[in-house]
């Protein structure tokens, strides 16, 4: 055991694949450490502000930009946005307004400071108003546009009064005004910038890895465990139970696994996919090709000599199975483990794609991130920075993953041993 050891240790794949993947994981632990807060709360009122951006907002729940114009509207502000706020403008907002629940009796379109009020009030991103993707993307369309319609060139700096708790006024900052940034109260660096939402991508992208890894742990366990079960019995009871074991593992096998995947949790619905059902979906869908494998492994072992004598002396099923063939697959089945945590990691960025994942309101997945950024076109706005880093983390990932199975295949099959 310790000379495998020592030989995986030294296996150059194996340890490219595991600094990888260990590099991902401290920056999974250590950065909510230095950066906490909720990764799903809005720091800005912008969509996909740029990577590299420094921003001032307020130390409190809401967390809004200091922008003079999105709070109130002056004079000139109004009459700039009565001319520029078109008439199917307005009945937009009417339309969102009233599928939020908003009484028609109470919106007067005429009136530029009410609906803009009642739009700042109601409007959600978040939230599934709209009966098509079509028309809830118009109305996040609609949102940048009266966002461009409230920007200000001044910026406001607030700084909080530690004696009665409130903020006030420090200065006005002009938008072509040069700042020295550690002036600015509250001042935040947005490494990877903003997406959609105008929430931060850097803390979305690592509280999402956090959680697509535990969807691919609990997933990957679940579909291991149950291959190796079946894949024991079967490889070593035979006869009957398995013809039983590989009948039902052909018919999962026939099936194609997403589509299994799509029909379970298209059926489950919206609001109960949280992440452990997500996982558990994908677990019991994943088990076929490690209970092929095991099975075929077990069958190589149960006529060697050391399983016949323990036959002879009357050892029980479980005890033969667990002491004298398990043992002999345990690094097998490791390596089918780090597979299996792999795929199902890609099997919920391919489900949060298709808009299946877990629901949206809770916790970011690698998946849902993906799905954020192609549902509000982020690709036809140029936001690079809300899909490119989510695709580099999974193929880094799946990269290090697989590289650490090629790596303990190398150490543990003896036909790939040099």
């Amino acid at each position: 055991m310790k000379s495998q050891l020592r030989q995986v240790m030294r296996s150059g794949k194996f340890m490219v694949g595991f600094c990888t993947f260990a590099a991902i994981l401290l920056l999974v632990v250590i950065y909510p450490i230095f950066n906490p807060g909720d990764p799903l709360q809005m720091i800005g009122m912008s969509s996909f502000i740029k990577p590299g951006t420094y921003i001032s907002i307020y130390d409190s729940l809401d967390l809004e930009l200091h922008n003079i114009a999105r709070f109130r509207l002056p004079g000139a502000a109004e009459s700039r946005i009565d001319s520029r706020l078109s008439f199917e403008n307005r009945l937009e907002i009417l339309n969102y307004l009233i599928l939020a629940g908003v009484s028609e009796d109470d919106i007067d379109i005429e009136d530029t400071e009410e609906l803009l009020a009642f739009w700042r009030q109601e409007y959600d991103p978040s939230r599934m108003i709209g009966n098509t993707n079509a028309e809830r993307r118009n109305f996040g369309r609609l949102d940048n546009r009266l966002r461009g319609l409230l920007d200000s060139d001044d910026y406001q700096v607030m700084e909080m009064n530690t004696d009665t708790g409130e903020y006030e006024h420090k200065t006005d900052v002009n938008e072509m005004d040069y700042v020295n940034i550690s002036d600015v109260a509250n001042t935040i660096h947005l490494p990877l910038g903003t997406d959609n939402f105008g929430r931060d991508m850097l803390k979305q992208l690592v509280a999402a890895i956090s959680t697509s890894l535990q969807i691919g742990l609990l997933a990957g366990t679940i579909a291991t465990l149950i291959g190796l079960a079946l894949g024991l019995f079967a490889g070593y009871v035979g006869g009957i139970v398995d013809e039983i074991i590989m009948f039902i593992t052909n018919l999962f096998t026939v099936i194609p696994g997403i589509v299994l995947l799509i029909l379970i949790s298209y059926s489950i619905g919206q609001e109960q996919r949280g992440v452990a059902t997500v996982a558990v979906v994908i677990g019991l869908t994943g088990w076929v090709w490690t209970t092929r494998s095991v099975r075929s492994q077990v069958m190589s072992l149960r006529n060697r000599d050391h399983v016949s004598l323990s036959k002879l002396s009357g050892h029980s099923l479980p005890r033969i199975i667990i002491q004298d063939i398990l043992p002999y697959i345990a690094s097998y089945v490791l390596m089918a483990l780090v597979l299996q945590i792999s795929s199902a990691i890609l099997a919920e960025a391919g489900l949060s794609m298709l808009g299946l994942g877990p629901k949206t309101t809770e916790v970011p997945t690698l998946g849902l991130m993906m799905n954020w950024a192609m549902t509000y076109t982020a690709h036809m706005r140029g936001a690079w920075w809300a899909y490119y880093p989510v695709v580099l983390v999974i193929a880094l990932i799946s990269f290090s993953l697989n590289l650490m199975n090629t790596g303990l295949d190398q150490v543990f099959n003896p036909q790939l041993r040099d």
